[in-house]
């Protein structure tokens, strides 16, 4: 995902287990630091589990992206997820132009990513008012504290994770 006007980049490796990821490190980590000279900037690796994972269809040319980080009390993580599955991505589904949504979490610190992917940047658009009221109405259900937010270019969409919802 690229945000071409700030310079923001984000990409992603999925794993089959925390395992086959940590074995994994070293062979890696060549390529991302050659990935980050490439575009100029440095790497910040993070590692998040895969708490739902929906798609509609398939993602082509120009699809764009928006994530919005969270910040929860770890303890009631769960049931934000739950929350997620059953309320924000049956709303999504509804929404003119949307490909897939994922939520990724990060148990321990309660922090989490929200990411919802539509045919273009005209469909985020066109979403917005839902999209802002699905963001005020999730943070407050969930008690969560929206972080920040940013609406990306999917420039390479590769990732085969299977339906986790």
């Amino acid at each position: 995902m690229v945000d071409r006007k700030s310079g923001r980049c984000i990409a992603t490796s999925s794993w089959e287990s925390d395992e086959a990821m940590r074995a994994s490190e070293e062979s890696i980590r060549p390529m991302r630091d050659q990935a980050a000279e490439l575009f100029g900037g440095s790497a910040q690796v993070e590692e998040w589990e895969i708490a739902a994972m929906h798609r509609e269809h398939r993602s082509s040319e120009g699809a764009c992206v928006r994530a919005t980080w969270v910040n929860v009390d770890p303890d009631q993580l769960d049931g934000g997820i739950d929350f997620y599955k059953t309320t924000i991505l049956p709303a999504l589904e509804e929404l003119e132009g949307f490909c897939s949504a994922s939520l990724l979490v990060d148990r321990a610190s309660g922090r989490g990513v929200a990411a919802a992917t539509f045919d273009n940047a005209e469909a985020i658009e066109r979403n917005k008012d839902q999209l802002d009221r699905m963001r005020a109405t999730g943070s407050q259900q969930a008690n969560a504290e929206v972080l920040d937010q940013c609406d990306f270019e999917l420039a390479v969409a590769h990732l085969r994770v299977p339906e986790l919802v």
